[in-house]
């Protein structure tokens, strides 16, 4: 009976080493899976972060080339109509430029919004220019893109921040 009990006993001891050795083996592996999960997640915020800033960036950019903002932001005075309509499509074209390498980080079709928003306004400068005589000043260009944004209740770069701010949602 001796040897069958001391066999047994081996056999216990034997069986409960193996589970530990199995039991640190788990929480070997477990951890393992933490830091990969981990470093991905860190992965994923960086990329969060950028697609974030990029948002940040172009909502500053909807902002300040909306048409009374950017008509603000331009001195006239001294100005011709053809130089005001220079200076405002330059401004324009400088501020999108800025921004360009941002579109990488940001949905195509927001992208393609944001190019849209600029040849709009850019339109929209061209034909107001084209409609006063060239010797006029460059106020009678701002008093004429400020009596259409008025005379019209919806302007492009209200709907590009309404996407903008519905995409930042969607992230967050």
């Amino acid at each position: 009976m001796d040897l069958s009990a001391a066999m047994v006993q081996n056999i216990v001891l034997g069986a409960i080493f193996m589970f530990f050795i199995a039991i640190a083996w788990l929480l070997a592996e477990f951890k393992g899976m933490k830091d990969n999960i981990q470093e991905r997640l860190g992965i994923n915020n960086e990329v969060l972060k950028l697609k974030l800033q990029a948002i940040e960036r172009f909502t500053l950019y909807a902002e300040r080339s909306s048409l009374k903002n950017l008509v603000s932001r331009t001195p006239a005075s001294g100005m011709t109509v053809v130089d005001m309509q220079l200076a405002l499509l330059d401004s324009l074209r400088s501020e999108y430029e800025y921004n360009v390498t941002q579109q990488i980080y940001i949905d195509p079709k927001m992208w393609k919004a944001i190019g849209n928003l600029k040849d709009q306004n850019s339109f929209i400068i061209n034909q107001l220019a084209a409609s006063l005589p060239s010797d006029a000043n460059g106020f009678e260009l701002s008093k004429r893109i400020l009596e259409y944004v008025s005379s019209t209740e919806s302007e492009l770069s209200t709907t590009v921040l309404n996407a903008l701010h519905f995409e930042a949602k969607r992230l967050l």
